[in-house]
């Protein structure tokens, strides 16, 4: 079963490493060598954490003579933002019920003998 886009970006972002690449890719296109610079980590392990950022569409890689830059490419980002919303909107819902809620309550008995 080949897996969506939206559980590909989803999956990549779940390591805290292929993350702070992100990060580091939004100010703008980097060399391998320059993205594995503030990790602890050998070459080839930043590149298999490229491979998966790759594979889920989250960078593009270049070829410009012997280098590969990469840049981001931030548009799976905007399928989870989406997916997200429809989440955001049940707790902001939630909330403001609560919200209401805790407001009676805080006002105190009502005089009405129904309650």
């Amino acid at each position: 079963m080949q897996p969506d886009q939206l559980s590909l970006t989803l999956s990549a972002l779940a390591d805290p490493t292929r993350r702070a690449i992100l990060a580091r890719l939004a100010g703008g296109a980097r060399t391998v060598t320059d993205l594995a610079e503030p990790f602890a980590m050998s070459l080839p392990a930043v590149s298999r954490h490229l491979k998966v950022l790759e594979r889920a569409r989250l960078i593009e890689r270049d070829r410009k003579a012997q280098w590969r830059p990469c840049r981001l490419a931030p548009e799976p980002l905007k399928d989870v933002s989406a997916w997200l919303d429809q989440y955001r909107r049940f707790w902001e819902e939630s909330f403001d019920r609560l919200d209401t809620y805790l407001t009676e309550l805080q006002k105190g008995p009502s005089d009405d003998p129904a309650r």
